[in-house]
């Protein structure tokens, strides 16, 4: 079920990007949510599986300005609280959308609701590293955390990486300003002391460096850390993205020098470019939730909804569910 409507290219991205990941892969039907003309109109020209995609009416919409709570209870028939509320009712495996990261937060707290035992869900992104995908957790959906709640993002992240990515063993490292023991405020020297104690592959404190470096499959720490190294990194790749750009297309000589390496600069910027990693997942909510880029394109759509597909496959939600379960009787 993808929002048609949410993010600075809806309809036309949105829909352009559900029609590419039903050309790429079977197995899974597609429900759009929204303004049925607008949609239609995006189709026109279009050729693909028709029956493998819906379309249900909305006619509230939801933008930035508006306040989550508000948008909530007034906006009821927006294509964001209607996913929300079919995530809710089982109505639907998966839920993605490209709106109002703050509704969608709010409405995956107040609507979807919590794992059974989870304290607080967190936001995942997984990014590239020298030795495959890491994932940051939490990245911006908690500012201020408990030890406890290291914890449960170091399992939830743990869980996903191992079943979405086949990780047999994924490392979980505790982001800190150093790698001794000692390192930290009061809240992460108790957090690194109850991770150490837990049933994961905990590895200890780790720095920032060591993320693209691939040293760890899972990266815990609250919402302001892990927000503001996500948009770092980044920001850091789009640089490094247009300063090639520039180098290879200034001179003759680099035109030339493009020509010899450009199928593994191509690589390297596949790896580096946001769309081609997609949407980041919800983590601890009961349903299947992916918030993607408000600016997000085609690309980004399609990749978000095969990489959901596979969470939906892998019975990620039931596995999890389980695990929390468990948790809650002492048995984790």
């Amino acid at each position: 079920m993808v929002d048609a409507m949410g993010g600075d290219n809806a309809p036309k991205e949105i829909v352009k990007g559900c029609v590419e990941a039903i050309k790429a892969q079977d197995g899974f039907e597609i429900e759009l949510l929204g303004d049925p003309r607008k949609i239609e109109e995006c189709l026109e020209n279009e050729t693909f599986d028709r029956s493998r995609l819906f379309i249900t009416e909305t006619f509230d919409e939801i933008t930035n300005s508006d306040k989550p709570t508000e948008a909530i209870k007034k906006k009821q028939n927006s294509s964001l609280i209607v996913g929300m509320k079919k995530i809710q009712s089982k109505a639907a495996n998966v839920f993605i959308s490209a709106g109002s990261t703050g509704v969608l937060l709010a409405g995956s707290l107040l609507i979807a609701g919590r794992i059974k035992g989870v304290v607080r869900p967190a936001l995942a992104p997984v990014v590239p590293s020298i030795r495959g995908q890491t994932m940051i957790i939490d990245a911006g959906m908690n500012t201020q955390i408990k030890p406890i709640n290291y914890l449960q993002f170091a399992i939830m992240g743990s869980e996903y990486m191992k079943y979405v990515y086949n990780i047999e063993n994924p490392k979980v490292g505790l982001i800190n300003v150093g790698t001794e023991e000692n390192k930290g405020n009061e809240v992460v020297k108790s957090a690194y002391e109850i991770l150490k104690k837990a049933d994961i592959n905990f590895v200890g404190n780790i720095e920032g460096r060591d993320i693209p470096e691939g040293k760890v499959d899972v990266v815990v720490c609250d919402g302001f850390v892990g927000n503001t190294m996500l948009k770092v990194m980044e920001g850091t790749g789009s640089y490094i993205i247009q300063q090639l750009k520039k180098m290879y297309s200034s001179s003759i000589l680099g035109k030339i020098s493009y020509m010899m390496i450009r199928h593994e600069l191509k690589k390297l910027m596949k790896q580096l470019d946001p769309e081609e990693i997609g949407g980041t997942p919800i983590l601890g909510v009961n349903g299947i939730i992916y918030k993607c880029h408000g600016n997000s394109k085609a690309k980004a759509i399609k990749n978000t909804i095969l990489k959901a597909c596979s969470s939906a496959c892998m019975n990620f939600m039931e596995r999890l569910t389980v695990t929390f379960s468990q948790m809650e009787t002492g048995k984790v």
